[in-house]
């Protein structure tokens, strides 16, 4: 298709008069993106008038820098540090849609009886990646009163995990504790951090303000599509998902797709909070503002950080 570019930050339009999305994931084709290719391979996005192309993410690509590149329009955000940390930089890039509730983020002990809850885990030692420490870490500091003497370094392989009975390792919903069973033979206890109050978003929209200054009606038109495609993923037949998925990353496998799909659901990861009461993709600024709160008086952020400017809900569906 040819592409006609109308300014520095109005997307431009193929030959049938849709609108031109790059849309990049934060890794590579799975299920925690299951949602946006829904909305690609049943045709929402196409519908509403856009050209979604979805870009996948690898370990060398940082997708804020994407976005600054204009190399995208739309990119995915993580967590709610993300934009954050945006805000921080002075970077003009908001999250504009939240269609994970619940941030999947785990962690992962050993079966044990004498394990009752999260705080149990207190000293014992904790693998973590570097970005975790200054992550959901301090949250659980501040929660629970666990202890930096416990973090342990986690090189992304459970060998360490495995090899002591008394470890507890980070890790992701939809991934690590399937991996550790298929790999051990045993059910992981997993404790999933947003069930225990953690308020960070996931699987966030992230868009440049000129952008949505520009192209508004692009802007609400996708946010629009994939909340019909998370719905549809999530809700009904994943198959048209998952082939795309499969198709773009040749490593990813059915059973892999099927277990993260129902964790997914069976965690109301989706559909729970905000999004039970305002729909899929919803932001409100209660949790922002909880979110600021606790990282601020762990010395994460400034007090006086323009939290506000991390997010805006004028696109979501029924807003604007």
């Amino acid at each position: 298709m040819g592409l006609v570019s109308c300014s520095d930050s109005e997307a431009p339009v193929d030959d049938q008069g849709r609108v031109r999305v790059r849309f990049a994931t934060d890794w590579r084709a799975q299920a925690e993106h299951g949602g946006f290719y829904q909305a690609l391979a049943s045709g929402a996005y196409e519908r509403r008038g856009l050209n979604v192309q979805i870009i996948q993410g690898r370990p060398d690509v940082d997708v804020p820098q994407l976005l600054a590149s204009g190399a995208v329009e739309l990119g995915m955000g993580s967590n709610s540090f993300i934009p954050l940390n945006l805000v921080a930089e002075g970077a003009p890039v908001k999250a504009v849609a939240a269609f994970f509730q619940k941030d999947p983020q785990v962690l992962i002990a050993h079966p044990d009886p004498a394990l009752e809850s999260i705080a149990d885990l207190a000293g014992r030692p904790i693998l973590l990646a570097d970005a975790s420490v200054t992550g959901f870490w301090v949250w659980l500091k501040a929660r629970y009163g666990f202890t930096d003497d416990q973090v342990r370094t986690y090189s992304s392989s459970p060998a360490a995990f495995l090899e002591d009975p008394q470890a507890v390792q980070q890790g992701y919903l939809t991934s690590d504790p399937y991996v550790i069973q298929q790999a051990a033979g045993f059910v992981p206890r997993v404790f999933l951090l947003a069930d225990e109050g953690y308020p960070s978003y996931a699987a966030m929209v992230l868009s440049p303000d000129g952008f949505a200054r520009d192209n508004p009606e692009a802007l609400r038109s996708f946010i629009a599509a994939s909340a019909e495609g998370w719905r549809d993923y999530i809700r009904g037949d994943p198959a048209p998902a998952d082939a795309l998925i499969k198709r773009a990353n040749p490593d990813m496998t059915q059973d892999v797709l099927d277990q993260a799909r129902a964790a997914l659901s069976e965690n109301d990861v989706v559909d729970s909070g905000d999004a039970a009461l305002y729909g899929l993709g919803a932001m409100t600024i209660e949790r922002w503002r909880a979110f600021h709160e606790v990282t601020s008086q762990a010395g994460v952020y400034q007090t006086d950080l323009r939290w506000r400017d991390a997010f805006t809900d004028a696109f979501l569906p029924g807003r604007g």
